[in-house]
């Protein structure tokens, strides 16, 4: 073998020195910053409309995770209401597009997993600090976020069903302002009390998810319309049926009610205009009421019968199954972010939503908010009697094939237990398919 020439020995050498000089700078600097690490970017699915002050709200917050993690960048796409959001994500998973995490119904989870859209979130928890997060949340949330002892979705933007009701109207019905109705009965005597030429005493929406707004009539009278399993109904239960009769009432026997259907957004503006005395509305909507009536505001628990109840309602945080571990990982840390007490408690003071767990309240931003605001603390009074809202395997046709039914009775003068029996079978078929 020949021996290289002495200048270029000398040229190699140098050279080696300085890889090796420039290599252990390289390390110290890692020592000191760390090593640089690959941005893992992430879409981040959230059902509102553009246009809207919760869109700003929200890039808001979004913009201060990205400002706190830099190796992770979380880009907001505002994707109209639940359905349209549903309706994208399940398209963008089929065509490999889907987002990291999305905000979907919390009925939507049965849906999602038969679909294999969504991953288990104790997958992810796998710390002390991990478990506490994922056990500090109120159960009643987790009624629509578990399954057989797993968590698949994480509560986020949650809410209940609440009776907000006009002060001043209550006063001049002789009615005391301090004593909202708490009963069925005293919800028609008030009712009667408040209905006058060009106010109805009271307003319930009718005229999309009717199921909602009837669930709580079914628990208050003793029986949901759902249980533990993904693959059964209660529609035809005689306590399912005496609720339908009651919620029917309001309208046709009672007459304290508009009849045919209401809208959802027709009942706040009939609220806030005059229109209606009082209203059942989601807890979601307290802030946005609360800013266009120009009189004292009442809010106050759903009126029980045989005990309180309320289903609760609204979205989850869920983590989409991209195939990607290290965006999975990255999108993880995004939900637990989220979903903490701090962001958690702005979120609910710009919305109205519920706090999501007891630590929420325990803030200080929370607790300044409820001295100025106490109606944002009825909502989560409440969650003691509430229920698990209708979710099953084939969510959205079950809970369309209950509105259905609820729609009849209230405009097409069919009975109850007729409405309610042939939804049972119609909801029957469709379960069938899903074993135990």
């Amino acid at each position: 073998m020949k021996r290289l020439p002495r200048h270029m020995l000398q040229v190699l050498v140098g050279a080696v020195m300085l890889t090796v000089l420039l290599s252990g700078c390289g390390n110290q600097a890692g020592g000191k910053t760390g090593q640089t690490k690959p941005v893992e970017k992430l879409t981040f699915d959230f059902p509102v409309a553009v246009a809207g002050p919760l869109a700003q709200d929200m890039t808001q917050l979004v913009n201060e995770f990205n400002q706190a993690h830099p190796d992770i960048q979380v880009t907001p796409v505002f994707s109209g209401d639940y359905g349209t959001t549903m309706t994208k994500v399940q398209t963008g998973f089929k065509s490999g597009n889907a987002p990291d995490v999305a905000v979907l119904l919390s009925t939507d989870m049965n849906t999602l997993l038969d679909n294999h859209l969504i991953l288990p979130i104790n997958g992810f928890a796998a710390s002390k600090k991990d478990q506490q997060w994922l056990n500090s949340f109120y159960p009643a949330f987790m009624a629509n976020s578990n399954l057989n002892g797993t968590t698949y979705g994480i509560p986020f933007q949650r809410s209940t069903l609440l009776l907000y009701y006009n002060k001043n109207e209550f006063q001049k019905a002789g009615l005391n302002p301090n004593n909202p109705p708490k009963t069925w009965s005293e919800l028609v005597t008030d009712g009667k009390a408040l209905t006058k030429a060009g106010q109805w005493g009271l307003e319930i929406p009718t005229s999309g998810l009717t199921y909602w707004e009837f669930q709580p009539f079914a628990i208050e009278n003793g029986q949901n319309v759902v249980g533990d399993a993904a693959n059964k109904v209660y529609f035809d239960q005689p306590k399912v049926v005496q609720a339908l009769q009651f919620f029917a009432d309001l309208s046709l026997k009672d007459k304290i009610e508009p009849p045919g259907l209401i809208g959802w957004a027709t009942a706040p503006d009939d609220f806030a205009s005059g229109k209606a005395a009082m209203i059942y509305h989601s807890s979601g909507s307290l802030t946005q009421i609360l800013k266009t009536a120009k009189f004292p505001v009442g809010v106050a628990m759903l009126p029980g019968n045989v005990r309180p109840g309320t289903p609760t309602g609204g979205g989850n945080l869920y983590i989409i199954n991209t195939r990607n571990k290290a965006r999975e990982q990255a999108a993880f840390k995004f939900v637990k972010w989220m979903s903490s007490p701090d962001v958690t408690a702005k979120w609910a003071i710009e919305t109205g939503y519920i706090g999501t767990s007891p630590a929420v309240y325990e803030t200080a931003q929370m607790k300044k908010y409820l001295q100025a605001t106490p109606q944002g603390d009825v909502a989560r009074q409440q969650l003691q009697y509430a229920a698990k809202e209708l979710a099953t395997h084939d969510g959205q046709e079950i809970q369309q094939i209950l509105s259905t039914a609820c729609q009849k009775v209230l405009t097409q003068n069919v009975l109850p237990q007729a409405a309610l029996t042939a939804a049972q079978q119609q909801a029957d078929a469709l379960l069938s398919k899903f074993k135990d």
